[in-house]
């Protein structure tokens, strides 16, 4: 690599100077303090802002990422949707340990989560694919998600099968497709400051209730 695009990389600074985040400021429910940030993130126009990394284990225990969208909450987590014949799902079929960051850098921000990912009801999973785009119902259909292809002109003459097997009728979930929930057990929230000295607040489950505290940056 030349040396001025090492630079580059190496003497990137960005200073946040942003407002402190006390323990104070942050609400004893950790799903509604991520609320008020994913409210602030729309707001200012995040791209994206119900995006995480959800990372994975796979067999060998190696971490494995990738970016999903969260298409739901409620009281006790995040719901996704993915095809369960994928690299994801299959790693949480013999593992359900999940991790997943939400980063809003534009507002100096992140959250991380850890839990466990359970997998939905179908009638969960029907009604959320029911309110898909019809070209995502079929893409769901047609994609063999994580598994090789010969080739893009494979992937468009499955679409085509399926758009034509569904032609004219209602697109019905594929059982191999279908939602999760992370049930977090431990979050923390993190907010940039001057000189690397960000503010990081954790919440952990403590004889059945949230208990907040500080780390080090």
């Amino acid at each position: 690599m030349d040396e001025p695009r090492r630079d580059r990389i190496r003497d990137r600074r960005v200073q946040y100077e942003t407002a402190g985040l006390d323990i104070g400021d942050v609400d004893p429910d950790p799903m509604v303090q991520w609320h008020r940030w994913h409210d602030d993130a729309f707001e200012a126009a995040v791209a994206e802002p119900n995006a995480m990394t959800l990372s994975t284990v796979d067999a060998s225990g190696r971490p494995d990422a990738r970016v999903v969208l969260v298409r739901g909450t409620d009281a006790t987590g995040f719901k996704f949707f993915t095809n369960f014949e994928s690299t994801k799902g299959a790693q949480l079929a013999s593992n359900p340990a999940i991790a997943a960051t939400f980063a809003w850098l534009d507002l100096h921000r992140q959250v991380r989560v850890l839990g466990t990912a359970l997998e939905l009801p179908d009638r969960e999973s029907d009604t959320y694919f029911a309110s898909r785009p019809r070209g995502s119902q079929i893409g769901a259909w047609a994609s063999p998600q994580s598994h090789t292809l010969s080739g893009r002109d494979e992937l468009d003459r499955r679409v085509a099968r399926f758009a034509a097997d569904f032609d004219g009728r209602p697109i019905r979930r594929p059982e191999f497709w279908g939602g999760y929930r992370i049930e977090p057990t431990q979050w923390e929230f993190w907010q940039g400051r001057p000189n690397r000295l960000h503010d990081r607040l954790r919440y952990r489950q403590a004889d059945g209730a949230w208990v907040v505290e500080r780390l080090a940056p």
